[in-house]
């Protein structure tokens, strides 16, 4: 995360709109040994119900000893979700975690007050790696709890349109399938795997956004490709897709999210003071993080920009 997708210099909420398809470009970034496409959060958009942050990586050669190469770095007040379209990826986490992930499976890992983790290569796997990297903002109520990590193997699935397309259920609820992945506030994320027009059932209550992997959809005529958010506002009961190739797009959404927050690296908190003590405890290596069993280097943060040379707290 830098300044360039979200300021830092205000804590702010992501300003739900009327049903529109507001369409922002992306940004090419490059994290660990992966080129990835940042659609969240962009400027004037900084979260869609609670998500607040995706990264499409790859598609990347991959091989069994070079791979995402992201070596430990932490987090506070997110949870991660990490989702494979193929490869496979091996997470290591303080808590002890060891999971490897491959295509139809969820790693769900939950900061709360601090974590640290490292995405690896698996040791086995040789060919491409694709996928999509989600944040999602913990409220006041959990957002200084524990960390957790949890992986299902088996997420619940729909026919849409009688045949036109798959929807798989990451995270949430959606039409009448519940993930059993945690989440902390009303949410959804579904990988919607498309082979002609579809309709999706929304909540008018919620806000939702599209981010295309593969292919392409067009909503009312507007086309909508990879490497842009498509952000469809609230007060929609559904959504229809128009298709004309194989395409998977991830649809998320949920309440728009109450709290202001600021984000800046790897940490979503509610002002410069909690990033600062974040920031400070990586840089002692003091206890807080805990410790990743990974071979990768630690990655070190610069200071925030708002720190003065020599400040310390």
């Amino acid at each position: 995360m830098s300044t360039v997708d979200a300021p830092d210099d205000r804590a702010d909420t992501g300003h739900p709109a009327p049903p529109c398809l507001e369409v922002t470009e992306g940004r090419e970034a490059t994290v660990g040994g992966l080129r990835v496409r940042r659609s969240l959060p962009r400027r004037g958009r900084r979260t869609v119900g609670a998500w607040c942050f995706a990264d499409h990586m790859g598609p990347a050669d991959v091989t069994e000893n070079g791979g995402p190469d992201i070596g430990p770095h932490p987090h506070i007040g997110l949870q991660t979700v990490t989702w494979l379209l193929d490869g496979q990826m091996l997470h290591r986490d303080s808590l002890g975690s060891e999971q490897v992930i491959k295509p139809g499976q969820l790693n769900l890992m939950t900061s709360g007050h601090a974590v640290s983790h490292a995405e690896e290569d698996t040791g086995h796997h040789r060919g491409i790696l694709e996928g999509i990297q989600l944040w999602t903002a913990l409220p006041e109520s959990t957002r200084h709890g524990a960390a957790d990590f949890e992986h299902h193997t088996e997420l619940p699935k729909a026919e849409l349109d009688g045949g036109t397309g798959i929807a798989t259920v990451l995270i949430g609820d959606f039409a009448d399938l519940a993930s059993p992945a945690r989440h902390d506030t009303p949410l959804v994320g579904v990988d919607l795997d498309l082979r002609g027009p579809a309709t999706v059932p929304l909540r008018p209550d919620w806000e939702y956004a599209l981010v295309v992997l593969r292919g392409a959809v067009a909503v009312n005529g507007q086309p909508l490709e990879p490497g842009r958010l498509g952000y469809l506002g609230e007060g929609r009961d559904q959504l229809p897709l128009e298709v004309r190739e194989p395409t998977r797009v991830m649809l998320l959404g949920g309440e728009p999210f109450p709290e202001p927050i600021v984000m800046w690296w790897n940490f979503v908190g509610r002002d410069r003071a909690e990033i600062d003590a974040a920031y400070d405890s990586w840089a002692r290596m003091d206890d807080r993080f805990g410790r990743v069993e990974s071979s990768l280097p630690l990655i070190p943060a610069k200071p925030p920009h708002w720190r003065r040379p020599g400040d310390s707290r």
